[in-house]
This record gives structure tokens, sequence and C-alpha cells, in this order.
């Protein structure tokens, strides 16, 4: 993910996976076929319209640059709209309703594609994502078709400040145990020891569930049966409760409500000792706190026995809609990816996580000063994707396939409240994950 602007809350940040409130009405309203079909465009100058949610300005250069050498090599215009991330499925909805619709658009939400592709408003991109190999858990295939072609994996890892493990002789953590410890012994001097999320936001939802997935916590069974609170699950989750609020007291207070831009902010300000993030972190600390920029090392999410490790998924790509202008946009696809995609990535270099298995060998991608700086960091991101003993899942991702389902157990903030149930209301950890599994049977019925 890219920088997708200030939160809506006026906060600094970036709001990583704030989903659209109104994007189960919206659906509502394709599904029942009331989006109108796309009116055919005048004839003249062939033009594309791109809806970007990449919103820094490094980003749109990149795509307007991009777009000018296609019109001066096509005569094909095309046209990028920025909007914030969370804005996204309502212009994309809205410009379907109008007759004008989007040809080109960026989302960070698999529920929105399912939405869009299961009323047959999507091309299927699998011939220009057939070309590569990818990493897994990324392309979400339906019946053998892909429907979008990813450019960040965005996956979250921990960050712990390595200068001050050596200081204290303290080791990379391989157990929540060990976790706790360092996050303790680096709870002093004006710093806390960590910094996860817990309120009922996209950053609790993104960041913190990486013990629990490492636990092997499943969802849903193999029958999409409600599966957080059954005879195997339920034990792990309430551990994973009680860990986590054992951790809560390490971490600053007045951050029940974190957002994305204060687990930023936090770490790359000296404030505390471990947080969650993808890439950007190292971004943000070559921009505002450059000495502490070669102090940081990463690492998997652990489980309680440290035998398992996952990372938190997320992730971003582009769709082309089934418009009159489907030909043209598949064809400035087509081009943009085999030609521009280094461009783009680098507008975001470290934070960008190519999901194209191939850029990692890129001579070109590497030699970005960023990327040549940090490659340790860059190699161990790789190791993410291609280990295959890593656990890869997001709450919008859980499950035995793409479905609407998760996405509606991420929209209900389900696991954030089952960690505010434990540690603001300090409810017995049991009783967090039963009220859990009822919210879930609730929202998916």
């Amino acid at each position: 993910m890219g920088d997708k602007g200030m939160a809506n809350n006026g906060k600094s940040g970036i709001d990583r996976r704030t989903l659209i409130k109104g994007a189960g009405a919206v659906g509502a309203g394709i599904a029942a076929g009331t989006l109108g079909a796309p009116a055919v465009w005048g004839q003249g100058k062939k033009t594309i319209r791109f809806l970007n949610t990449e919103t820094s300005i490094d980003s749109i250069r990149a795509l307007k640059v991009a777009c000018a050498e296609y019109e001066r090599m096509t005569g094909t215009q095309v046209v990028v709209d920025s909007v914030p991330l969370d804005d996204a499925f309502t212009k994309v909805t809205t410009s379907l309703r109008g007759g004008q619709p989007y040809d080109i658009a960026t989302f960070a939400f698999v529920g929105h594609v399912l939405l869009l592709q299961a009323e047959g408003h999507l091309m299927p991109l699998t011939e220009l994502t057939g070309k590569y190999k990818w990493g897994p858990k990324i392309l979400f295939p339906i019946k053998g078709e892909t429907y979008w072609y990813p450019y960040d994996y965005n996956l979250a890892w921990i960050y712990y400040r390595k200068d001050l493990y050596e200081k204290k002789g303290l080791s990379v953590p391989k157990t929540w145990a060990d976790m706790l410890k360092n996050s303790q012994a680096l709870n002093e001097d004006g710093r806390s020891g960590s910094l996860f999320p817990i309120g009922s936001n996209g950053a609790t939802n993104w960041l913190s569930p990486g013990f629990m997935w490492a636990e092997g916590v499943k969802l849903f069974d193999d029958k999409w049966n409600v599966a957080i609170d059954n005879a195997a699950n339920a034990p792990k989750v309430a551990a994973y409760l009680d860990f986590f609020a054992d951790l809560y007291k390490t971490m600053p207070s007045g951050t029940s409500q974190a957002s994305f831009g204060e687990v930023l902010s936090n770490f790359s300000s000296d404030k505390v000792g471990h947080t969650a993030y993808a890439g950007r972190i190292i971004e943000a600390l070559e921009r505002t706190s450059p000495a502490l920029a070669t102090k940081y090392g990463i690492t998997p999410y652990m489980d309680s026995a440290g035998k398992a490790k996952a990372v938190n998924h997320g992730y971003d790509g582009w769709v082309v809609l089934k418009t009159p202008n489907s030909n043209e946009s598949m064809k400035f696809m087509k081009w943009f990816t085999e030609n521009q995609y280094i461009n783009f990535l680098h507008t975001a270099p470290l934070h960008f996580q190519p999901p194209r298995l191939d850029v990692y060998e890129d001579a070109r991608w590497r030699a970005h000063p960023l990327i040549e700086k940090h490659k340790d960091a860059v190699e161990s991101m790789k190791g993410f994707i291609v280990d295959k003993s890593m656990v890869l899942t997001s709450v919008d991702t859980e499950g035995p396939a793409p479905d609407l389902r998760p996405g509606k157990v991420f929209e209900g903030f389900v696991i954030p409240e089952m960690l505010q149930n434990r540690i603001l209301k300090n409810m017995p950890a049991a009783d967090c994950v039963k009220a859990a599994g009822d919210k879930m049977r609730k929202l998916t019925a």
C-alpha cells in the first residue's frame, strides 16, 4: 500500500485498511442489479479513466508521467483521479450507476473485487498475471481466472530496536514469553516496551492478530462454519488474549485507539521498543529519524511454543472494469505492468513489497538507493513470502476460498472487540472468545 493520505479522523498517518462503511449497502445494490449499464462513450479521442488510491506525490507523479508517455505513443489519453482508499469503492459504483464508469481502479479489499466480479463488472486479467510467478495468497483466483493485478503484498511483521537489544543482551523473540520479556525490558527511560493497537479500526485488524495466526487459529473451517470458538481453537484464542493483555501493560498510555499513523510515529520517534507494520516504517525512519534507520530489526510474529511464525497479510492491486473502453484499458495495463511497474514500485521502495517474485531479481528494482541500503531487510521480506512454513493470512482472507464472509468479520471489528473485552473490560478470555464466535455467526449468517 502506498500513502493513502491522511486518515479521515484528521490524525496524521496512513489509513491502511479502513473499509467503506457503505460497502454493504452499495454491494447490495450491485447484487440487486440496480447499477445501470455503462453508457457508450462518444467518438473521438480515446480516453481511459484510472481511479488511483496511492495519494503520495511520488506515486501520483509516476502514474501521470507514465500516462503522458502512453498518450504520446498511442494517442490514447489516460486520466488519473486520485482519492483516499476508503472512497474508492463508492467512487467506482457511483460511476457505474452514472453511466460513465471508471475503466481501471485500485482496490485493497478483496471483498470489493468479489462484489464487482460476481455481477460481471470486471475483466479477467489472467492474460497479464499468467506471465509471472507470484507469491502465495495474493491472486485470489475465481474458477481459474484472476480479476486483479496485485502490486503490493503489504505484509506486516514485528519491528524491534536492534540497538537496545544489544545493549540489554536480548535475543530475537521466538515465543510469546520472549516477546513479553523483551517488551518489559525496554519499558523504561521514557520509552514504552511495545505498541500493538486494540481499537475498533483497520490498524488493529491488520497489525494485531499475527500472534494468533502463528498459534494456528482458524476463523472458519473448510465448510465455512465459524471455528474461532470450537474445541480446537478456543483455548488458543484465549491464550492469545491473555498474552496480549500482559503485553498491553508495556504499551503507551492513551493508545487504546491507536491509528496507523500513531503506530508509525511512535516507533520512528523512539517512543516504543516494538511495533508492527510494513516497510513504511523504514521509509519513515530514513525521512524523520535517520540516526535510527540502521537500528531496527524485523521478525515474524511467533507462537507460544516457538514452533510457528506468521505475517499479517494485506494487499493492493488494480482491476479493469467492463466498459466500452475495456480493450484499450487492457492494452494500457499490459504496457504499464511490463514497462512502468518498477518505476511505480520505486515511489514507495520499501513499502511496496512486490508480489511478483521475478522483481526481487530485477537489477533495476534493486538499484534504488534505499533498497540497496536496506538489502538485509528486503531479503527478510522476500523470505517471508517464499518460506513455505510461514503462516500468511488476514482477517478478510481467512477461510477455504475467496469469499465475502471474512470481509464482514473485518468490517464488524470482531477481533478488535475481542481484544477490548479482555483488556479494557477485563472479561475472562473464554467469555471473550465465545462472544466473538457468536458475533461472527450473526455477521455471516
